[in-house]
């Protein structure tokens, strides 16, 4: 019994298994967070771009005065 005991105290791979958890974790939120900021920054771009070529389209659209 005391040598069950021994070797579980020995044992470190669940450690090990934890803290690749822990490090795929950090890894997924640190992808998570960036894709949020691309996602943001593109919409942004998108936006602008869209709200240019709508006042493009409205300032083209006026008949010329002679």
């Amino acid at each position: 019994m005391s040598n069950l005991i021994a070797r579980f105290v020995k044992d470190e791979s669940g450690a090990t298994a934890i803290e690749y958890g822990l490090i795929a974790a950090l890894i997924a939120l640190a992808i998570m967070m960036g894709a949020s900021q691309l996602g943001g920054a593109l919409n942004a771009k998108f936006s602008g771009i869209a709200g240019t070529l709508n006042g493009v389209a409205g300032t083209a659209a006026a008949p010329a005065t002679p």
